[in-house]
């Protein structure tokens, strides 16, 4: 479930998959300031301590785009994630067998095809604006990645950041941006 989603951050080997979706009659021109959707955030099952380095690098990207956080918001800013495993079957792999062995025309060091199974674990982050006076789903962005653990606290906040920015890298949509 999405209760280890950020316990187990992005491999930083592998690409975010980024896809987003808005309302084409929504005025992203008119928004300039937001807050956390409080109730959608609580609701999310990962550590608190994810949720804040989640919730600061959507900070940080806001900023960086001229929103300013408000009691009174444009935007609301909600976020949820989901994970799934992956399991990769990789039939004719052929590999060392240790020892000898017999075989009816073979006799000595034995090679042998089989499987090899690997897995993953792929997780989803969205991001959803919300339009605060109708509240109305106005903007949805969602990045997909593999995850893997990191343990080490200044790579998986830089991870988180990475993830966020490309995330919202599609915001506001780039055609309603040129009206």
């Amino acid at each position: 479930m999405a209760l280890m989603f950020m316990a187990l951050v992005l491999n930083s080997c592998t690409s975010v998959q980024v896809l987003s979706d808005y309302d084409k009659d929504a005025n992203f021109n008119s928004y300039k300031s937001y807050a956390f959707y409080k109730t959608g955030i609580d609701r999310v099952q990962i550590s608190d301590l994810d949720k804040k380095r989640i919730l600061r690098a959507i900070e940080n990207e806001m900023a960086a785009r001229g929103f300013v956080k408000s009691e009174t918001p444009d935007l609301l800013v909600s976020i949820f994630t989901k994970e799934r495993e992956q399991v990769d079957v990789y039939n004719n792999y052929w590999g060392g067998v240790y020892g000898w062995g017999w075989y009816p025309y073979y006799w000595g060091p034995g090679w042998g095809g089989g499987s090899q199974v690997s897995t993953r674990t792929e997780g989803s982050l969205y991001i959803d604006l919300i339009d605060a006076k109708n509240k109305e789903l106005v903007w949805q962005g969602k990045g997909v990645g593999n995850l893997n653990n990191i343990r080490d606290v200044e790579k998986k906040e830089a991870r988180i950041r990475e993830f966020v920015a490309e995330i919202l890298k599609q915001y506001p949509p780039m055609a309603l941006a040129m009206k």
